[in-house]
């Protein structure tokens, strides 16, 4: 196997960010992943040392890397700051926010879920162009907000979720979209993936849902979708939905990837109500560790740490406390390092 190493960008984040953080890197190391990291500022910590959320130092280094793992980062509310995930995935183009979901914990009431949520991630209602009206003496009586949703890019993210499915195995692809009643701002995305379907014929199955009956078939019968792909919204509630299946957003990695950078994350937040008590989940953030691996080819590596994340909560039942269980983060971590 290659010991090709890549430089990549780690940014701790806040909350309980830097202790998942630790976790995660020192869990790598032991697996022997290939990164050389570049600790860079972000979130609330920034502001403190930098005055902004994304200090010019940490885009350069992602720009640079084209690499970044990140922790849970927040935005202040009412400060004038826009989303820093919002701006990382715009400033670097970060198209296709991927959303596995998968059951490690069995004998839930979802048992062997194993799904993947493609959200378009630059487009659609995050846009965020939003304004007021003025009525009477009110200068903020209407509220507006509007998104747009471009032919081309809705080609690139189903392309991606088509090229992902044939890559990965999987078998059927399944367009989300609102088209009966947004015609034309939904409807652009289902036209473009009816005439894309064609070029996918033989390899992968290609249906459609209305988002709010997906919505239900996903609590009722999830085990009939396999890839979903849909708009920016959408996708946001939808991958939310379906770490639900699993046991909530401890579980849930996420990868933010366009043609020059890729970012990977914990979808959850950076939860400061627990923060410093050694009681946080650090699984998503290893797990998007782990999709991290596979983006530069490693799936050897990924593989034995996906064997181990299962051994660990599953016969070994270290879980914390979102999973049912009463281990802390210090005693996962060290479980995960024995385990390796």
């Amino acid at each position: 196997m290659t010991s090709k190493t890549y430089r990549a960008t780690l940014i701790e984040g806040d909350g309980i960010g830097p202790e998942i953080t630790d976790s995660t890197v020192r869990i790598l190391e032991k697996l022997g992943a290939p990164f050389i990291w570049e600790k860079c500022a972000g979130g609330l910590g920034a502001i403190e040392s930098n005055g902004v959320p994304l200090p010019e130092a940490t885009l350069e280094s992602i720009s640079r890397t084209g690499l970044a793992l990140k922790g849970p980062l927040t935005t202040p509310v009412g400060k004038g700051f826009k989303s820093v995930n919002v701006t990382l995935r715009q400033r670097f183009g970060l198209y296709a926010n991927l959303r596995p979901t998968r059951t490690i914990i069995p004998g839930e009431r979802f048992d062997h879920i194993d799904l993947v949520v493609v959200r378009e991630n630059i487009e659609g209602l995050y846009a965020a162009n939003e304004y007021y009206l003025p009525l009477g003496d009110d200068p903020r009586a209407i509220a507006c907000g509007g998104g747009f949703n471009s032919r081309e890019e809705c080609a690139r993210i189903i392309r991606f979720a088509c090229d992902y499915a044939v890559a990965n195995g999987r078998k059927k692809v399944t367009l989300v979209h609102k088209a009966n009643i947004l015609k034309i701002f939904s409807g652009l995305f289902l036209e473009t993936g009816r005439d894309i379907a064609q070029e996918y014929d033989g390899k992968i199955t290609i249906d459609e849902r209305i988002v709010d009956a997906c919505a239900m078939q996903l609590v009722t019968d999830p085990w009939q979708f396999d890839v979903i792909v849909t708009t920016n919204l959408f996708g946001d509630i939808l991958s939310d939905l379906t770490a639900g299946l699993v046991g909530g957003l401890g579980m849930a990695p996420g990868a933010n990837i366009g043609e020059k950078a890729a970012i990977f994350e914990a979808v959850h937040g950076s939860a400061p109500d627990i923060a410093g008590k050694n009681v946080a989940n650090p699984l998503a953030l290893l797990m998007a560790g782990g999709l991290m691996l596979a983006h530069v080819g490693r799936h050897d590596l990924k593989q034995r740490l996906d064997d181990a994340i299962t051994r660990v909560v599953t016969t070994g039942g270290v879980r914390t406390r979102d999973l049912g269980g009463t281990s802390n983060t210090s005693e996962i971590t060290t479980a995960l390092l024995d385990a390796l």
